[in-house]
């Protein structure tokens, strides 16, 4: 037996270094309900889970939505709202009650990560901010008595006018009028683990100081670098430079071991006449390349590779806000469950294959495919795949019809990559077969992805797994690498366990 317990728990020591290091980013969606006629709690769970999405904010704790997410795997952040910060900061029976009311009913069924107390109380007319972090308080105390501490993690959402200065982001720095409420908040999250989280738009950025900002800068889309003069980082989007801040900022107040979480970031896919940024095309290309730049573990300049969540603001438009025309537009979703805009939350596909992004790869053994640019215009790549899918090209475009396993991401340049390929496949491989009018580029990197299968040099055929069905289609892997953490901790531990078994008869 000793030699059994010897053995597991060096095991179970590699299997935590291991599972620690695959642990990643990840991506969700704000769920907000002011707003008539939004389907019920149950579709849009449905819903979140046809999208591939697995991390959900709610900003209250309503009955009906956390019924509707209990047994489907999707972790909820939910809010406590600043009207009842003043009774849960008074007495702590408050908060015991509303977590045995509200929340130990339906959890762990329905998965309940994280709990906002007060949401942005610096921009709030009244003067609640020093109500925060007694509440916080109460309510972790709450979690302690009922040992969901070390399982639920307590924080406060913010906007970035938190910050005094956030450019260049070195000087990043807390405006001191908040010092008071900061500084016991911050001591907070140090010492429970939790992320300091804020709320990022570099669309405000942009629409309010268009001649300062660049709209490409904004959207991720920039060619020229923005340079730290202290640092001599460079940055080519606004966001990564907001966040690098946020960061400079804890760390000169010596907050060096907090994580930042972004609780709401987004793009308006509509606007007020002088809100002319505010398209869908707009906002379908800034939250594409937040994505990506999120699940490919990009990091930022000051903090390269580092993991940082996030959650796309919103998935409804919410049709009862006051405010300009975009505070009304910020949703994915229409209330009868049409896209605004169509949106990969798994951050996998042909979606910004650039000559750049695909020059190399190592097993690419000399092959070439053609996919299409993404800075070609949506009309030249409609007109190129009428034309490679038509009598013309001659290509079987069946892979990208819906419910085909090429059909998502649902966008023009997905679509195009794989027509492109195709035909610059059937006819030589040639540089000739891949010009389509300059909106096609070579790259050495396999555009595979899930059960879409680019064809390769001397493979003419449509091969069969992107004939399938729908319904024989395997669901694609998460965007987030906490399914994979679940998943090696399954079979890692059933493992050890025969390996357990084994050892005791050999003994």
């Amino acid at each position: 037996m000793a030699r059994g317990f010897c053995f597991i728990f060096v095991v179970s020591s590699v299997l935590l270094m291991l599972l620690d290091c695959c642990y990643g980013s990840f991506v969700g969606i704000c769920y907000g309900r002011n707003a008539d006629d939004l389907p019920p709690p149950d579709k849009v769970s449905q819903l979140v889970q046809d999208h591939k999405i697995k991390y959900v904010r709610i900003y209250d704790s309503n009955i009906q939505v956390l019924k509707s997410f209990a047994n489907t795997g999707v972790e909820l952040m939910i809010g406590i709202p600043n009207l009842d910060l003043l009774p849960f900061s008074q007495f702590q029976t408050n908060a015991d009650t509303w977590l045995r009311n509200s929340i130990l009913p339906y959890y762990p069924a329905t998965k309940i990560t994280y709990i906002t107390v007060g949401a942005e109380v610096t921009e709030s007319p009244e003067n609640i901010s020093a109500l925060v972090v007694p509440a916080m308080t109460n309510v972790l105390a709450a979690l302690k008595k009922a040992g969901l501490h070390k399982k639920i993690k307590v924080s406060s959402t913010h906007s970035l006018g938190v910050l005094s200065r956030s450019f260049p982001p070195s000087a990043g720095a807390f405006n001191s009028k908040h010092a008071h409420f900061l500084k016991p908040l911050l001591e907070f999250l140090a010492e429970n683990q939790s992320p300091f989280m804020i709320d990022l738009y570099p669309y405000y950025a942009y629409r309010d100081s268009p001649t300062k900002v660049s709209l490409d800068y904004a959207l991720f889309e920039s060619s020229s670098e923005v340079i730290d003069p202290n640092t001599g980082l460079l940055y080519t989007n606004m966001f990564d430079a907001q966040i690098d801040a946020i960061y400079f900022a804890l760390t000169a107040l010596n907050f060096r071991t907090i994580k930042v979480m972004v609780t709401e970031t987004g793009w308006p896919s509509k606007g007020s006449p002088k809100e002319t940024a505010a398209t869908p095309d707009n906002a379908q290309t800034y939250n594409t390349n937040l994505i990506r730049h999120v699940i490919n573990e990009t990091g930022t300049p000051a903090k390269p590779g580092e993991e940082l969540d996030i959650y796309i603001f919103s998935l409804f438009n919410e049709n009862r806000k006051p405010g300009l025309e975009s505070e009304r537009n910020w949703g994915i979703v229409y209330p009868d469950l049409t896209n605004v805009y169509s949106l990969d939350f798994t951050g996998r596909g042909p979606v910004d294959m650039t000559a750049d992004a695909n020059a190399t790869s190592p097993t690419s053994n000399g092959t070439k495919w053609c996919i299409a640019s993404s800075n070609a215009t949506q009309l030249d790549l409609q007109n190129a795949i009428n034309w490679a899918c038509g009598t013309s090209g001659n290509v079987d475009c069946t892979a990208i019809q819906p419910s085909q396993p090429c059909f998502e991401p649902d966008n023009l340049v997905s679509h195009a990559s794989y027509a492109f390929n195709s035909y610059y496949q059937q006819n030589g491989a040639s540089d000739v077969a891949c010009s389509f009018g300059g909106t096609g580029v070579l790259v050495d990197k396999d555009p595979t992805y899930d059960n879409c299968i680019y064809m390769k040099t001397g493979n003419n055929q449509t091969l069969a797994s992107n004939n399938t069905t729908a319904t024989s289609i395997s669901s694609p892997p998460s965007s987030s690498s906490k399914e994979v953490y679940t998943s090696i901790s399954t079979s890692a531990l059933l493992l050890i366990f025969l390996l357990f078994l084994l050892d005791i008869g050999q003994a």
